[in-house]
């Protein structure tokens, strides 16, 4: 028995679900800790125009998934983790207090980009976790190492602020977070890389347990920058990662010829909506770093959704659309599926703006008939002005 359970706890994909469960159980248990002592403090959102609360609500929650998703990782020895986990857990640690002093204090867009590209750069230099192919996209193959760099952190960094941005309603970038952490964390256990596969399971638990008071109506909290400058950067340092390790896919029959085009499917929420956002606002002559209610998951609330509607939508968009180019790409090569995936932007674009009209329509028509209804009750009739005293 004693060997049995030896035998269990040595096993990878036992302590792999096991972290998940753990990050899970202990975001659970710390959010409502947290909650308490925000309120006590008053470290709180108060809601704002572009807002989709509409009460004081805690911001702390990516403590608790910071603080999760650590604890379980480290329950294992993980003799596979190598330079980069243990360089990212540094970067993860600058981000957290970038992130908490962001939610309390609020810090300038200059400092939190600074201590974006540092945590970025860390990785980048230090680990050699770069952009070294293209796979063919357009003709291009090896990049080279001084345009790596640059290019690596740049990427980093958009899509950091591309899960912030749609960090806008309750379980969205939660509900991406756990999906897309789930997809990779899958792919590097089928393929033998234990550790990254156990801290995707522990990110992914960890954020199961904070949907649940996301969702709340009597403990709600956010992830606030710290959760999402987090979850953002795991999730970049798991995609990059991903096509890394499939760069040699001519002599690996496991590896992925299409894996930038699958690295991309897998955040096309938070990289399509960035995207159609800045087009809009240049388009509308505005800057695209003001915010504004343009976000797809915004367009889907004021259609008449609620919160989760929205996120399921969203949620499902993203699943459907990874198994679509999953099949596509075995029969593609990636310059062809790089059009399709721009055609799809293309419809994600033209329902955007099929809301948008629809919407403004409503408002149109409502605004009319609450003008026609005062024309009625402060209209007086000649028979009444005569009776009139």
């Amino acid at each position: 028995m004693s060997n049995f359970f030896l035998t269990l706890y040595n096993d990878r994909l036992f302590q792999i679900i096991v972290s998940a469960f753990v990050a899970c159980a202990t975001s659970i248990t710390a959010i409502p800790v947290i909650i308490k002592i925000s309120r006590l403090k008053n470290l709180m959102a108060d809601p704002g125009e572009r807002s989709s609360h509409v009460t004081k609500t805690p911001t702390l929650g990516g403590v608790a998934i910071f603080a999760s998703t650590l604890v379980s990782y480290f329950l294992w020895e993980n003799p596979d983790e190598g330079q980069l986990i243990h360089l990212s857990i540094s970067a993860l640690v600058i981000l957290f207090f970038l992130g908490v002093k962001d939610d309390i204090l609020i810090l300038s867009p200059k400092k939190k980009m600074i201590g974006q590209i540092g945590a970025s750069a860390l990785i980048v230099i230090f680990a050699d976790l770069r952009i070294e192919n293209l796979f063919g996209i357009f003709g291009i193959h090896e990049i080279p190492y001084l345009i790596s760099l640059p290019l690596t952190v740049f990427i980093f960094i958009a899509l950091i602020n591309a899960i912030n941005l749609i960090d806008g309603i309750d379980g969205l970038a939660g509900g991406i977070g756990m999906i897309s952490g789930g997809m990779f964390g899958l792919w590097f256990y089928l393929n033998g890389h234990y550790a990254l596969a156990c801290l995707a399971s522990s990110v992914a638990g960890s954020l199961v347990g904070f949907l649940r008071f996301n969702y709340s109506k009597t403990s709600k909290i956010f992830m606030g920058d710290t959760g999402s400058l987090i979850v953002g950067f795991v999730l970049t340092m798991f995609a990059l990662k991903f096509i890394q390790l499939n760069i040699e896919y001519r002599f690996n029959p496991n590896a992925s010829f299409s894996a930038p085009i699958l690295a991309i499917v897998v955040l096309i929420v938070p990289i399509f909506d960035t995207l159609r956002v800045f087009i809009v606002r240049l388009k509308d002559k505005k800057s695209p770093f003001v915010g504004d209610r343009n976000h797809l998951h915004h367009i889907l609330i004021d259609s008449g959704m609620s919160h989760f509607q929205a996120s399921v939508i969203l949620w499902t968009f993203t699943l459907i659309s990874t198994i679509l180019f999953l099949t596509i790409s075995k029969r593609t090569d990636n310059t062809t599926s790089l059009y399709i995936l721009i055609s799809l932007f293309a419809v994600y674009m033209w329902i955007s703006h099929i809301l948008k009209k629809n919407i403004a329509n409503r408002k149109e028509e409502a605004l009319k008939n609450d003008s026609e209804a005062t024309d009625n009750q402060t209209k007086i009739t000649p028979e009444k002005e005569l009776a009139t005293p």
